[in-house]
């Protein structure tokens, strides 16, 4: 079939080579001039006047990234050398916290619980008991559970130093508002998984060279085409046929945002069949009654500044005396990038640039011991759609011949790469 995939972000690039694995045409429209969406480079000045590449977001990767990991591989990337592997790590500048080791699982973590630093032993038994009554309830909750009601058995210490970070950087929403069921699913694929699903994958380059551009490069070595800076319409045309760009297709992917996807079902639905449209006009609807939440990431540097490891946590707070907005800090030096470049992630950010710029250098003076300077601050408003308990969340399915994929449409995890990718493949098949 001719197939047209719009957006080039990293579902609509998983879509594409799925789609041109299975011996289909393909033509990916992206509106930008870039590829990659939302996970993409952009370029940067340091204080030394280097140029650099900086990610619009400092992703982390992890083991159970099942089908990101095989496209990565199937375009010719060397995941073991584009990506630093390593036990799961919820370590403090002060040396505290949780360090899984590299073991089957559920050893690795039971190891890492028993050996953590700073830990009572009311702490560790309180994670254990937790873990166990997950696990006999095979991962589930009530729909209307939220993460804040999963762990109202653990210690106040083991919220703060885990549980919270994770959950607000998984689904980017704070632990109160977070849906239960989504958070235990990630739970179970990661710490509860197969051997090294929990392991940390941190890039080792930009996020454009982990995926899209070497899926436009295998996409087009087979006879697929990516136009870049095209922005389109489309309308039915008959038999599940859509009209994309002037040319006509056998079946069309959405692989944009999702107000960009409900604007253009919005401006195709009076070419729709009678009988198609209340349907696409309720998929519109979801998709633009969607909440969204912001991830802010400020790039900072300091001439010989380095961590004592690739990634370490921070204790995020919102005391208004010294407060303390990013959750994690990532050595960009550590992972290839130019030595003394720090990245700063603030999950679920609420503060304009200027102020989550500010109170990030100052967290980083007081817990890291260091003065920086401040690189670029990247505020990405929409980054995530709002993952709480009773979120409805749009269906693949849009209309004969069309489909969505994104990290926003139905299943059964947050908004991450693999969602994305996981639901570009999904649309294909």
């Amino acid at each position: 079939m001719r197939l047209a995939i719009i957006g080039a972000g990293w579902a609509g690039m998983a879509a594409a080579v799925e789609a041109i694995a299975a011996d289909h045409s393909v033509t990916v429209f992206e509106a930008s001039r870039t590829l990659g969406g939302r996970a993409r480079a952009l370029p940067a000045i340091l204080p030394e006047g280097h140029a650099t590449l900086l990610d619009n977001g400092q992703h982390i990767l992890i083991g159970a990234y099942a089908e990101a990991l095989r496209l990565m591989r199937l375009v010719g990337i060397d995941t073991d050398t584009a990506l630093l592997r390593m036990p799961l790590r919820m370590e403090f500048a002060d040396g505290s916290g949780l360090r899984l080791p590299d073991w089957p699982a559920p050893w690795d973590a039971l190891a890492g619980i028993a050996t953590a630093q700073g830990w009572t032993l009311a702490d560790r038994w309180s994670l254990v008991r937790q873990s166990l009554l997950w696990r006999a309830a095979r991962f589930t909750c009530a729909a209307d559970a939220s993460v804040a009601d999963l762990c109202q058995g653990l210690t106040p210490r083991v919220r703060t130093e885990l549980i919270d970070p994770l959950c607000v950087s998984a689904l980017n929403i704070p632990p109160a508002q977070a849906g239960g069921r989504v958070f235990l699913r990630v739970l179970q694929d990661s710490l509860f998984g197969a051997r090294g699903a929990s392991h940390m994958l941190l890039p080792r380059t930009d996020l454009g060279a982990l995926f899209p551009q070497a899926a436009a490069r295998w996409i087009t070595a087979r006879g697929g085409q990516i136009r870049t800076g095209t922005r389109v319409q489309m309308q039915a045309v008959g038999q599940g046929c859509w009209e994309v760009d002037g040319a006509t297709f056998d079946r069309v992917v959405i692989g944009t945002p999702a107000t960009d996807a409900a604007r253009l079902v919005e401006a195709a639905l009076p070419t729709l069949p009678a009988e198609a449209r209340p349907a696409a006009a309720a998929w519109q609807a979801t998709a633009l009654g969607l909440q969204h939440t912001a991830i802010t990431t400020v790039y900072a540097w300091a001439r010989g500044a380095t961590l004592r490891g690739p990634i370490l946590a921070l204790r995020s707070r919102a005391d208004p005396a010294h407060p303390g907005p990013a959750q994690f800090v990532v050595d960009r030096g550590q992972l290839g990038g130019p030595a003394g470049l720090l990245a700063f992630v603030i999950s679920a950010s609420e503060s304009d640039r200027e102020t989550a710029e500010h109170q990030t250098l100052e967290q980083a003076r007081r817990e890291l011991g260091l003065t920086l300077q401040p690189v670029r601050t990247l505020v990405e408003k929409r980054a995530t759609f709002a993952c709480t308990p009773d979120v409805l969340r749009p269906a693949l399915q849009i209309a004969p011949g069309l489909r969505a994929c994104g990290d926003y449409v139905a299943g059964p995890y947050p908004a991450t790469l693999e969602a994305a990718v996981r639901s570009g493949v999904a649309a294909i098949r």
